[in-house]
């Protein structure tokens, strides 16, 4: 049974930095696309970076490039999301997904699988 769980989440200050891992299992990471998404109350689910499992290329949004990072480790079936300089208006639930391919930039409707989530609130 496939499945991915998100761990990281908390309460930050401005500045301050987090790192979200998704665990995966039920399959082998090892050449699937990854996604890291956030949605906010009343917004739709936006892609904050992607990456693609076959030639290792990464999307990241404009409003995180230089401060969010996606890595991955497909050995620990495992992949991550870096993030520094949090702003407040990085603050949202944020969902790991996978796919067998990396079709665009990084958009939900392409991505099958999903975690349950994590809350990310950056605060003063």
């Amino acid at each position: 049974q496939l499945q991915l769980v998100e761990s990281g989440g908390g309460v930050v200050q401005p500045g301050g930095s987090l790192r979200l891992s998704c665990v995966t299992s039920g399959f082998t990471l090892e050449d699937n696309a990854i996604g890291w998404f956030r949605q906010i109350p009343g917004k739709g689910r936006e892609g904050v970076s992607c990456g693609s499992g076959v030639d290792l290329s990464t999307w990241t949004r404009a409003s995180v490039k230089g401060r969010f990072i996606i890595s991955r480790d497909d050995a620990k079936n495992t992949f991550y999301l870096d993030m520094n300089s949090l702003k407040l208006e990085d603050t949202a639930v944020y969902y790991c997904a996978v796919n067998p391919v990396l079709y665009g930039q990084c958009t939900p409707g392409d991505f099958s699988s999903w975690g349950q989530g994590t809350q990310v609130t950056v605060s003063s």
